[in-house]
C-alpha cells in the first residue's frame, strides 16, 4: 500500500519511505491511501482472542502487503510483550490502563512498533546501510517511549527535543540518563517551539540531502497507527465480559492528536465504536473549533497534564483529512471537553475518595470528559495513559498520600542527566545535527 502526503495527495510513498521519512518533504503528513475494512468474522471472536492475537490481525490488514507475515509476527510479539488491563471503575465506566509498558506510558506500543519496523527496512541483507537520524519532539511521555524504544537500535540516533522545565522529573530522567544513542535535547521554549524546529528540519532539503532524518512523533504513520490495538483489545474485553458493545463511548486525552486518530481510523477499518471524545486541558484549540468550525493555532500553555500541552497538534491534519473536511462529519463522531488544572486536580481526589482508584493528570481529564459526554445507558472507556506516580508530586497533592515510585520509575531516577541546552530557533538545530552527524 503507498501513503499520500495531506498536503498533496499526488504525492505517493512507500511504507518503508514513509516511515523512513516520516514527514512528507512537502510538509504534509503521510495517510494510507485506502483503509480496508476486517472481515465481520473477526469481530464475532474477537472476545477469544488475545492481545497478540488482535494486533497482529489489525497489522497483517494494515501493512501485511509491504511487511512478510513472519516479521510482522516477530514486531507484533516483541512491541506488546505486556498486559493492558481494562478495569471497570464504577458501573458501566472502564478504564484502559496503557501504563504497564516499559516506561509506563501509552506511547510505549507506537515506539517500539516504530523502532522494529525501522530496524527491518534499514536492514538489508543483515549490513546497516547508513545511519538513521530520529527526531522527536516531547511535552513528556513521547521522549521516554522513543528514547527506550530506539535504545540500542544498530543504525539509529535518536535526538529528543523538550522543553527546559516543563516535563516532570520522572518523566526527564527516563529520557536524559540513557546516553548511548540516546542525545537529549533542552530546549528554552516551549513545546510548540520544539516541535517547529522538527518540522523544519524534515523539510530542508539541504539538511536531508546530508543526513538521514524521520521522526518518531505521532506524525510517522508507524508510530501512530499501532496505537489502534489498544481500542479493538478494549472492544474484546469487554465483549470476553459479555458488556453490551452496540453503544461504545471511548474518551481519549488529546494532545498532539495521533491517539484518537488512530481510533477513528480503526472505526474506518470496522470497529465499532459509536462516539469519541477528545479531552483537553487548557490546551483546546480542538474544541474551539468543535465550537465555531474555525481551526485556530495558539501558544501551549503549562498545565499539570504536561504531555497534552500542544497548542498547533499536528494530527488535526490527518483528522481533517479523514473527514474530507467536513466539519458536520466530524461534529457527529467527536465532541470535545476541557479543564483547568484546579478541576483536573479535583477528578483526581473526588475519585480516589469515592473508589480508591488513582487517575493520572491525563486520565483524570479523560475520566471528566467521560463523566460529562456519556449518553445515559451507554457504555464508556477512558484512557488512563501513564502511570501516575510519573507525576507524583501533583497526585501526592491531590489524594494525600505518598504515592509509591514503581521500580522502572526508580530505576531511572538514580542515573546522570545528560543533556544539550539549545535556543528554541531551528538554525541552533541544524547547526547541531549537522557538527554531531558527522
Amino acid at each position: 500500500m503507498n501513503y499520500y502526503s495531506t498536503n498533496n495527495p499526488h504525492y505517493t510513498a512507500s511504507l518503508s519511505e514513509a516511515v523512513t521519512q516520516g514527514l512528507a518533504p512537502d510538509g504534509g503528513l503521510y495517510m494510507p491511501e485506502r483503509i480496508p475494512s476486517i472481515p465481520m468474522a473477526f469481530f464475532k471472536h474477537i472476545g477469544q482472542m488475545s492481545l497478540q492475537e488482535i494486533a497482529f490481525v489489525v497489522a497483517s490488514t494494515l501493512f501485511g502487503d509491504d511487511i512478510q507475515s513472519d516479521n510482522l509476527k516477530k514486531i507484533v510479539t516483541e512491541t506488546l510483550s505486556f498486559d493492558i488491563p481494562l478495569k471497570e471503575v464504577e458501573p458501566g465506566i472502564y478504564a484502559l490502563e496503557l501504563f504497564h509498558g516499559p516506561t509506563l506510558a501509552f506511547k510505549d506500543v507506537g515506539a517500539r512498533f516504530m523502532a522494529r519496523m525501522l530496524a527491518l527496512f534499514n536492514n538489508k541483507g543483515g549490513d546497516n546501510e547508513n545511519v538513521v537520524n530520529v527526531l522527536v519532539a516531547t511535552s513528556g511521555d513521547t521522549g521516554s517511549a522513543v528514547a527506550n524504544g530506539f535504545l540500542d537500535v544498530p543504525g539509529v540516533r535518536v535526538f529528543v527535543l523538550y522543553p527546559q522545565g516543563k516535563v516532570s522529573r520522572i518523566q526527564e530522567a527516563q529520557f536524559t540518563t540513557l546516553g548511548r544513542n540516546i542525545t537529549a535535547i533542552e530546549v528554552d521554549g516551549t513545546f510548540d517551539d520544539c516541535q517547529a524546529m522538527v518540522k523544519s528540519a524534515f523539510i530542508d532539503p539541504s539538511l536531508n540531502s546530508t543526513l538521514t532524518l524521520t521522526s518518531a512523533n505521532s506524525i510517522n504513520v508507524a508510530r501512530f497507527l499501532p496505537q489502534m490495538f489498544y481500542y479493538f483489545h478494549a472492544y474484546a474485553r469487554l465483549a470476553e465480559m459479555g458488556v453490551p458493545v452496540d453503544r461504545l463511548t471511548v474518551s481519549v486525552p488529546s494532545g498532539n492528536f495521533g491517539n484518537i486518530c488512530s481510533a477513528l481510523i480503526a472505526k474506518r477499518m470496522g470497529l465499532n465504536i459509536s462516539h469519541f471524545i477528545a479531552a483537553n486541558n487548557r490546551n483546546d484549540v480542538f474544541l474551539q473549533y468543535l465550537l465555531t468550525g474555525k481551526y485556530v493555532p495558539r501558544p501551549s500553555v503549562q498545565t499539570v497534564a504536561n504531555a497534552m500541552d500542544v497548542g498547533n497538534p499536528s494530527n488535526f491534519a490527518r483528522i481533517l483529512d479523514l473527514y474530507g473536511g467536513s466539519y458536520d462529519d466530524i461534529c457527529r463522531d467527536i465532541s470535545g471537553f476541557t479543564y483547568n488544572d484546579d478541576q483536573i486536580l479535583h477528578t483526581v481526589s473526588e475519585l480516589y475518595n469515592r473508589t480508591g482508584y488513582v487517575l493520572d493528570p491525563h486520565g483524570a481529564v479523560a475520566y471528566r470528559a467521560l463523566k460529562d459526554g456519556i449518553e445515559p445507558g451507554a457504555i464508556g472507556i477512558f484512557l488512563e495513559t501513564a502511570h501516575p506516580a510519573k507525576f507524583k508530586s501533583a497526585v501526592d497533592s491531590a489524594i494525600g498520600t505518598d504515592l509509591p515510585i514503581p521500580s522502572k520509575l526508580a530505576m531511572f531516577m538514580r542515573g546522570e542527566k545528560q543533556t544539550v541546552k539549545m535556543s528554541p530557533q531551528y538554525p541552533a538545530l541544524r547547526k547541531f545535527l549537522l557538527n554531531e552527524c558527522h
